[in-house]
């Protein structure tokens, strides 16, 4: 899941028909295929339909920032398809009856819930009541994001290979606590942050 960018119209284009638009819309249309697969059963799929989807990432934002073709639907569209698909990854992933032999314990799925809805529900009010727009993520909140996207998909790669992952849990404890890290240090900042635009 993707950390809060400066969501700023300054250098956006106004253009829909972007190849990063193009990739972001591609990504969110993989999120019913990538949950049906899941419940189907299917253990190949999931994987190279994540994989898929995580490199349609990695090139819609490499193409965004360098070829200049950041937009203002594609600040939307970006976000959207990420947490769409991490949501439903951590969601079914959970589910006991619907994945095995590993899964992502439900504590974990709830901490990184929790830490999301934090941080969009700080932001949201934080535009409202003071009109501070989403600030440049920390190092800590990209390192999480590559923890969680990690957890994912190395549950899905070794429930292909139909065995159970013991070591698993050193990962999911990783992640737990880079992501309740990362929650604190983006509390304490949006707090800084509100006590300096706060007026007098």
């Amino acid at each position: 899941m993707k950390e809060p960018r400066d969501l700023g119209t300054e250098g956006l284009i106004t253009s829909v028909f972007t190849v990063p638009n193009f990739l972001s819309a591609f990504r969110i249309l993989l999120v019913p295929i990538f949950v049906w697969s899941i419940l189907e059963g299917q253990t190949i799929a999931p994987v190279v339909i994540f994989f898929i989807a995580g490199i349609s990432d990695l090139f819609d934002g490499f193409i965004a920032r360098h070829l200049h073709q950041r937009s203002r639907l594609g600040a939307i569209l970006d976000p959207v398809g990420d947490k769409l698909l991490m949501a439903a990854s951590y969601i079914l992933l959970a589910l006991p009856k619907v994945v095995g032999p590993n899964r992502i314990p439900v504590w974990l799925t709830i901490i990184v819930f929790g830490r999301d809805l934090m941080i969009a529900g700080g932001v949201f009010w934080a535009y409202l009541t003071f009109r501070i727009k989403p600030v440049l993520p920390m190092f800590i909140g990209k390192l999480t994001t590559a923890f969680q996207i990690g957890t994912v998909f190395l549950v899905l790669l070794t429930n292909y290979f139909g065995k159970p992952a013991a070591w698993m849990v050193i990962f999911f404890g990783i992640t737990a606590g880079l992501t309740l890290a990362s929650w604190c240090l983006y509390f304490l900042r949006g707090l800084r942050i509100l006590r300096e635009r706060r007026p007098a």
